[in-house]
């Protein structure tokens, strides 16, 4: 296992400290309903309910271990959990993480049953993932062909070295 490089501590999700990795969806009578809009490069749109469980990641006594992110560059992706209270940790889509001081970068958001947001195109994250027992479940909007369009950055690899610790 790598050095831990960067722990994390879940902030609230707010649509300001979002902003730089998507956007909160706004009702309908707010004048900035609709200023945002999903893009799929693909015309493959996509709508299905999917589950992240407790089992599918590390954990340590300080938190939840995110060892790897994953980005889409050809779609967003529009998430609502569910069920559970859950975190998610993101970073720009710049970032390349070629550099350890990319870390800098990484946000984690704690999210409570029934948040919901949308990852710009190419966005890096890990999760949603439950801070409980229980599985989180999340409707999900995303392109239909995204395992083709699925890169992915192992931040605990020996090359990297890193490895990102998020407490909820």
């Amino acid at each position: 296992m790598a050095d831990i490089a960067r722990s994390i501590v879940a902030e609230p999700l707010t649509a300001e400290a979002w902003a730089r990795f998507g956007w909160i969806p706004v009702t309908d009578t707010d004048p900035a309903d609709g200023a945002e809009r999903l893009t799929f490069e693909w015309n493959d749109v996509h709508l299905n309910v999917i589950s992240h469980t407790p089992a599918e990641i590390d954990h340590t006594p300080d938190g939840l271990l995110c060892n790897e992110m994953f980005r889409h560059d050809s779609h967003t992706q529009a998430l609502l959990t569910l069920d559970v209270p859950s975190v998610i940790a993101v970073a720009p889509a710049e970032l390349d993480f070629s550099d350890p001081a990319h870390l800098d970068a990484v946000r984690a958001f704690f999210l409570e049953p029934l948040a919901s947001f949308v990852l710009h195109q190419g966005t890096w994250h890990w999760g949603p993932f439950p801070v409980g027992e229980r599985a989180v479940t999340l409707y999900n909007v995303q392109g239909l062909r995204y395992a083709e369009d699925n890169t992915k950055v192992d931040l605990g690899s020996r090359s990297f070295g890193i490895e990102v610790r998020v407490a909820p």
